[in-house]
């Protein structure tokens, strides 16, 4: 159906009622709300001004944090890289003992990140946390807030974001074609010589995508900086939430976004012509499977074990202490000493039987199962016109359905703010601004591209014959799409509900914009627990809603990724599964995506 006419495809009422219901969403969710802070920024008063401009630049506050973002990115892209690199090739490349071991350590954090990940840290290594306390019986005059600032920030998001290393890196790892590597030995080349100039190149369109993701998530910053950044390390997107809260400063606020909304669509431009100027290894058609190689330096084989469960250590810890800790009562909480008689189920009971403890559980499981629904439910039509139509008009609309790819969450949210303070005719005269609504829009939203990335994978894997068959029997086309190409896709279709939904169970970095005062999702509350709102009544909650998350993340993961592993495995098919997409087209937590890579990798879990 290449190519086909824009007339044929307006021909079906289909067609028609899906276009004009998803142009209505378009505008007043995608489009109008970032024109609004174009608006508000540099025309407040209906002409051209720069006085946000002017007020910017002479603010030291602002200035600074857009200083420090911009550091904590290219910081963040090199130490991720560094230790991703490093526990992709130890469990996956090298020969190392307990490999397996090391995987599960290091994978920690596909089940846990975010607000969560970053409390966690908090609690362990803050001024009041556990490690922290034991350090200050040893050393008394060490500085209780030694964890705290860009260094606490840097070391935080680094082990938070090699997830993208350990999919998308190891995924490609495993297409290099072993017979390289055996001729090279056979020429004599060292392990490193193999390494720098075989495997690391023909690893480059894949590091080049992880590398834009690690610059954006730095840029994007949220929770980390809020969190353990203190009043010396601010970057621009809690700057931007500071001088949002306050009406005379919000045309700051929506400079700030534009500022970083642009330094995404400019990163994402470099980057990608940087990479399509290079020339790399074809890694297309592989014809031996790769084996792991021996360290055969004996010097450097024990550095490499020891860096490599050093890491374990560091990975590891944090979610040990805190299954640990949510146990633990209030008075082995406040003096980080554990013994068998201080734990406890009173924790777990409060929150899942207490009206105040189950509530915000109750209110992120709600919001992320209704947007999650939305999502595909919603999408389902939208993705199967979009790879079956293919011309200008659906181009169109593909684009435009990508924003809260290109954008910043932090610029998407601000934008539903302004647009719909005041009653607006897009939404039927209604105000968003403040209602449990808007927070919803923002969850669908965020989650469209991921979606409608992965639906159309799954539409596109399906036999076309089946459709051509049913068409020339006299079946319409919702029919066809109803009885034929649903019951295919729903596999998928639930897989990504499932992982759209334990995206935002933890949510932070949107609801704290958007959430209603009085219907406050899990994340708010964690970051309330972090700050000492609670007491360490709130801190032992924020240990059992980490666990329970984790535990609702890993049955996730394993349900989407363990399941369809196994059958893989049983069928030996290859490990990318048919829905695979390329990782130009995988979001990271900050929401854009990446373009110029050209490995397959299977979807990420968006965090």
């Amino acid at each position: 159906m290449s190519g086909t006419p824009v007339r044929a495809m307006v021909r079906s009422p289909f067609v028609l009622v899906v276009g004009v219901v998803l142009t209505w969403f378009i505008a007043a969710f995608l489009v109008w709300p970032n024109i609004n802070v174009l608006i508000a920024t540099f025309f407040p008063d209906g002409s051209f001004s720069g006085r946000a401009a002017e007020k910017l630049f002479s603010s030291q506050r602002a200035m600074k944090a857009l200083g420090n973002s911009f550091l904590l990115a290219v910081a963040l892209s090199i130490t991720v890289n560094a230790v991703g690199i490093f526990i992709v090739l130890v469990t996956y490349y090298f020969r190392i003992r307990g490999s397996r071991i090391l995987f599960l350590g290091y994978a920690t954090t596909f089940i846990y990140g975010g607000i969560v990940l970053a409390a966690g840290y908090k609690f362990i290594y803050g001024d009041k946390g556990i490690v922290t306390s034991l350090l200050l019986q040893v050393f008394p005059s060490m500085d209780p807030a030694w964890f705290s600032g860009f260094f606490a920030v840097l070391v935080v998001m680094t082990f938070a974001t090699t997830t993208n290393h350990m999919l998308f890196v190891a995924n490609a790892l495993k297409g290099v074609d072993y017979q390289t590597i055996e001729a090279a030995k056979n020429l004599g080349a060292s392990t490193w010589t193999i390494l720098r100039r075989i495997v690391l190149p023909m690893l480059k369109p894949t590091l080049f995508a992880v590398t834009i993701l690690s610059f954006l998530t730095g840029l994007g910053a949220l929770s980390a900086p809020q969190v353990l950044g203190g009043r010396e390390f601010q970057t621009i997107t809690p700057m931007i939430l500071t001088f949002t809260n306050s009406p005379t400063s919000r045309d700051l606020a929506a400079l700030l976004a534009v500022i970083l909304g642009l330094a995404t669509m400019v990163m994402l431009a470099v980057m990608s012509r940087l990479e399509k100027g290079g020339t790399y290894f074809s890694v297309s058609k592989v014809s031996s499977e790769l084996q792991k190689q021996d360290i055969t330096n004996p010097v450097a084989n024990a550095a490499v074990h020891a860096v490599a469960y050093l890491l374990f250590a560091v990975y590891t810890l944090p979610v040990l202490l805190i299954v640990l800790y949510s146990f633990a009562d209030g008075a082995a909480i406040q003096t980080g000493q554990l013994s068998p008689g201080s734990l406890t189920l009173d924790n777990y009971v409060r929150v899942l039987t207490q009206p105040a403890g189950l509530r915000p559980f109750v209110v992120s499981v709600v919001y992320s199962a209704l947007a999650a629904v939305i999502a595909v439910g919603g999408l389902l039509f939208v993705a199967r016109l979009l790879q079956k139509y293919r011309n200008w008009v659906a181009s169109v609309f593909e684009y435009l359905l990508h924003i809260p790819w290109i954008l910043p969450s932090a610029l998407l949210a601000l934008g539903l703010i302004i647009s719909y303070d005041h009653p607006n005719p897009l939404v039927g005269g209604a105000v968003l601004t403040g209602t449990t609504v808007i927070l919803l829009i923002a969850f669908v939203t965020v989650k469209i591209p991921f979606t409608l990335r992965m639906l159309k994978a799954s539409f596109a894997s399906v036999n076309s014959s089946l459709e051509e068959a049913a068409a020339i029997m006299g079946a319409k086309t919702l029919y066809v799409f109803r009885r034929i190409l649903l019951p295919l896709v729903l596999p998928a279709a639930a897989a990504i509900t499932a992982l759209n939904f334990n995206s935002l169970l933890d949510d932070y970095d949107t609801a704290i914009f958007l959430a209603h005062p009085l219907v406050q999702p899990l994340g708010l509350v964690i970051k309330a627990n972090t700050d000492g709102a609670e007491g360490t009544e709130g801190i032992a909650n924020t240990f059992v809603y980490t666990v329970l998350l984790m535990v609702i993340t890993g049955v996730t993961m394993y349900l989407v990724y363990g399941r369809s592993g196994r059958r893989r495995s049983r069928k030996r098919l290859p490990e990318v599964p048919p829905q695979g997409i390329e990782a130009a087209d995988v979001p990271s937590a900050a929401g854009p995506a990446v373009s110029g890579a050209s490995s397959k990798v299977p979807a990420a879990p968006a965090r």
